[in-house]
C-alpha cells in the first residue's frame, strides 16, 4: 500500500511503525473472510482491509478522527483473526491500537459514552470496587428497563454470585510438590479475581502438583482493558509497574516463565517489549518480560500433564479464545493437554470466529457481541458437550450467558483430573459428579 506521510510525521515512532505496517498491505482481501464483523455485517468498512484504509487516511491527514472512522474502528473486536489469515504479515494489532490512541486524543465522544468508558476503565482493573459494583448490579438487575440503554449490558453480564478475595491472589510463594522443576510468576489478573477466583486457585494447585514453584508478585492489571480503549498512558503505567514487580524476581531467584491464565492478559504481556520499546528505562526489561510470558497451557505442555486420577472421558467442547489462537498463536497445547488427561475433546465449527467478548466489547457493542455469542453457542452446542472449556475469563463469561452447558477454565479440568476438587460449575453435572471420587485405572 502506498503511503504519503511527511518527514515530520515519520519522526513520531508510532507513525513510523504504522507506516511500515500499512506498506505491507497488498489489498488482497483474504482477511475479510475471517473477520467476524465483516461476516456478520457485510460492510467493507467493517473488514480489516476497510479499516486499514480509514486508519491510513486519518493518520496521513493528521486531523481529528471523524464519526465515520470512530464507528468502524469501534466495531473492531481486536480478535486478530486477520493476522492469522494475512499472507503479507500485516501487524494489524499495532495499527489498530495506534488508531484507538489517536481517536482517544482527538475525538470527543458523546458524554454518555465518555462516562461509561471512564467507569469501565476505573472498575474493571480494580477487584475491590468491581465486587461492590457487581453487588449493586445484582440488586439493580430486576429494574434494568429503568436504566439508560447504554448501562443495560453491564447489568445483564453481572454475575449472580459475588466472590471474596482468594488465597491464591495474595503476594507470596507456593512451593512445588516434590523436586522443583521450574519457578514461575503468576499474573493473577484483575477482573478475574472478582469474577472467578477459582481459576487462579486451580492454576496454583495444578502447577505446584507438577513440580512448579509459583510466585505471586505484587502486580496489578496487565493494562489490556484500557489499552484497547485507546488510553495509552494508563496502559503503559500498568506495564511499567508489572515489569518492576517481576524484575525483582528475575534478579532474585530467577524465573523460568511469567504465566498468564487469561489469554487476553497473556497477549498483552507478550507485547510489553513493543509497548515500552521507546522507554530507555524499561525497553530491555520489558523485552525480557515479554520473552518470559507464557500461557499456562504452554507451561503445562512443557512440564507434561500427569496421568488422570479420576475417570475422565467426558466430552469437552474446547473454545479457542481469539487472544490465544490469533494473538499468541497457541492452538494445540490446550486441546492436547485435555486429551492427555483423558477427556474427549471436540472443537466446534467456525472456531476461528470471536465469541463477541473481546475485553469490553460486549459492554460497548452489545448488539454485534450478542449476535456473535449466539452464533458461537449454536456451534458449540452442536457438539453435544458435557462441558465447555476455554482459556480466557471474558470468553467464559460471554459464552456462559448464552447456554446452559457449564463453562470452566481449561486448568480447572486439568486440576480436577489430576487430583484437585471438582469445579463448582460441574457439581450438578452427572457426567462429572458420578466420577468425582472414582480412581482411574
Amino acid at each position: 500500500m502506498q503511503t504519503r506521510f511527511t518527514a515530520e510525521q515519520l519522526a513520531d515512532p508510532d507513525v513510523a511503525e504504522s507506516e511500515t505496517i500499512l506498506r505491507k498491505c497488498v489489498h488482497c482481501g483474504f482477511c475479510t473472510a475471517t473477520c467476524p464483523t465483516y461476516v456478520l455485517l457485510g460492510d467493507e468498512l467493517d473488514s480489516p482491509r476497510g479499516r486499514i484504509y480509514l486508519i491510513k487516511g486519518m493518520l496521513e491527514q493528521g486531523e481529528p478522527a471523524t464519526p465515520e472512522v470512530v464507528k468502524h474502528v469501534d466495531r473492531c473486536l481486536s480478535c486478530l483473526s486477520c493476522m492469522t489469515t494475512c499472507p503479507s504479515g500485516v501487524h494489524y494489532q499495532h495499527l489498530v491500537d495506534h488508531a484507538r490512541h489517536h481517536i482517544a486524543e482527538t475525538y470527543v465522544r458523546p458524554w454518555p459514552e465518555r462516562a461509561v468508558r471512564r467507569l469501565l476503565a476505573f472498575l474493571l482493573p480494580r477487584p475491590i470496587p468491581l465486587r461492590f459494583a457487581m453487588a449493586a448490579a445484582k440488586v439493580a438487575r430486576p429494574f434494568r428497563n429503568l436504566f439508560p440503554r447504554i448501562l443495560r449490558p453491564m447489568l445483564d453480564l453481572a454475575p449472580r454470585r459475588i466472590f471474596g478475595p482468594s488465597w491464591a491472589d495474595r503476594p507470596g510463594a507456593f512451593p512445588a510438590e516434590g523436586a522443583r522443576r521450574m519457578r514461575v510468576a503468576l499474573l493473577t489478573g484483575c477482573a478475574q479475581q472478582a469474577l472467578a477466583p477459582a481459576i487462579n486457585e486451580a492454576t496454583v494447585r495444578l502447577l505446584t502438583r507438577h513440580g512448579i514453584e509459583v510466585v505471586v508478585a505484587p502486580t496489578g492489571c496487565c493494562g489490556a482493558l484500557v489499552h484497547h480503549m485507546g488510553q495509552t498512558e494508563p496502559a503503559l503505567a500498568a506495564a511499567r509497574a508489572n515489569v518492576d514487580a517481576w524484575w525483582r524476581e528475575v534478579e532474585g531467584e530467577g524465573l523460568d516463565a511469567i504465566v498468564a491464565n487469561a489469554s487476553g492478559c497473556g497477549t498483552q504481556l507478550k507485547d510489553y517489549g513493543f509497548m515500552l520499546r521507546n522507554d530507555p528505562a524499561y525497553a530491555d526489561k520489558a523485552a525480557r518480560v515479554s520473552a518470559l510470558a507464557k500461557d499456562v497451557s504452554e507451561v503445562m505442555a512443557a512440564a507434561g500433564v500427569a496421568a488422570p486420577v479420576r475417570a475422565t472421558g467426558q466430552t469437552v467442547a474446547y473454545h479457542s479464545a481469539c487472544s490465544l489462537q490469533h494473538g499468541q498463536k497457541v492452538r494445540t497445547a490446550p486441546k492436547d493437554l485435555l486429551a492427555k488427561a483423558g477427556f474427549t475433546v471436540k472443537e466446534p465449527a467456525e472456531a476461528h470466529l470471536c465469541c463477541g467478548s473481546a475485553g469490553t466489547y460486549n459492554l460497548l457493542q452489545p448488539e454485534i457481541a450478542g449476535r456473535l455469542k449466539d452464533r458461537k453457542v449454536a456451534n458449540i452446542e452442536r457438539t453435544r458437550p458435557d462441558v465447555i472449556a476455554a482459556g480466557n475469563i471474558g470468553c467464559m463469561t460471554q459464552i456462559a450467558s448464552g447456554t446452559g452447558v457449564p463453562v470452566v477454565h481449561t486448568v480447572e479440568l486439568l486440576d480436577w483430573a489430576t487430583g484437585g476438587p471438582l469445579p463448582d460449575a460441574l457439581k450438578e453435572t452427572a457426567a462429572f459428579a458420578r466420577n468425582d471420587s472414582v480412581t482411574a485405572p
